[in-house]
């Protein structure tokens, strides 16, 4: 599959099990597959503090902490309950770690867990975990359904690993005073986040929305799916910060690309159903041809 409009980018796409996965949540449309790109790119145009507005499974955040890429990294997320497993995470990883050992995922632990009001923020925290784990595609939205035959048949265990995840929280842990975590919208903050930081940011851009006339997994795989593209497109224009943004190939995005004097080069990926489709990585400069 190929775009006559851009350039197929040099670095290939890897196979997830040759990158060190670094978080605890499956995230839909998560980027561990891209963590060749983010290192090129950070090594490149080397940052103080790497800002990921759409953080969700915050995979590019830690692998540019962890690898010592920047010096620290900004996650904003707006979807409460995904916030809910980060300030969890960050703020009482050794509760979120006694909970992850105890829990065993039956039936019967399962209805409990999500008939259950959560009465804190690490309530909710682990909820999200273990909703996570143990639903189709790692899916949060509401309507999403439990695993049921799962990895060889192990059903709702089949992808509750808890010394892995165990061992993630207590890598992040480990970085935890280089990452700061603030729930909300990013199109409302990340105007005074770059004020603020200026040039000494870096930022990931890779919003879990449907752009029009991509493909509209969004609307059923997360709670919030919708937002002003060519807004954000403006917003990286205006601040000039170094940015690397993922969208799909698109007519509306490919259009937005030419009209801000972005650039973009493409690459060819296989969804949940294995079918190929075109992504754009999109920078202020020539970087990936």
């Amino acid at each position: 599959m190929e775009d006559v409009d851009f350039a197929v980018s040099r670095i290939p796409v890897v196979n997830v099990a040759s990158v060190p996965q670094r978080s605890p949540l499956r995230y839909p449309g998560g980027k561990t597959w891209f963590v060749p790109h983010v290192r090129e790119w950070l090594k490149l145009n080397r940052s103080e503090v790497l800002i990921e507005p759409f953080a969700g499974g915050g995979v590019v955040a830690l692998t540019a902490v962890m690898e010592d890429l920047v010096d620290r990294v900004l996650l904003v997320e707006l979807d409460r309950e995904v916030a809910a497993f980060w300030r969890a995470a960050l703020e009482s990883p050794d509760g979120l770690i006694e909970r992850i050992g105890a829990f065993d995922p039956t039936p019967d632990s399962m209805r409990n867990l999500m008939e259950a009001t959560p009465k804190s923020v690490l309530d909710q925290g682990f909820r999200t975990l273990v909703l996570n784990r143990t639903r189709r595609g790692g899916i949060l939205a509401q309507g999403a359904s439990l695993l049921s035959h799962g990895e060889g048949g192990r059903g709702l265990r089949s992808r509750w690993y808890p010394s892995t995840l165990c061992a993630r929280l207590e890598a992040i842990r480990k970085v935890e005073d280089r990452i700061s975590f603030v729930e909300g919208d990013a199109m409302k903050l990340l105007p005074f986040i770059l004020r603020g930081w200026g040039s000494r940011a870096a930022v990931f851009v890779d919003p879990p929305y449907t752009a029009k006339g991509g493909k509209q997994a969004g609307l059923r795989l997360y709670a919030h799916a919708g937002v002003d593209h060519r807004a954000l497109f403006s917003l990286m224009a205006k601040f000039q910060n170094n940015f690397l943004m993922t969208y799909d190939a698109v007519p509306e995005i490919k259009s937005m690309v030419r009209h801000f004097g972005f650039h973009a080069v493409t690459l060819s990926m296989k969804n949940t159903h294995r079918r190929k489709q075109l992504e754009l990585v999109i920078t202020p400069k020539p970087l990936f041809e």
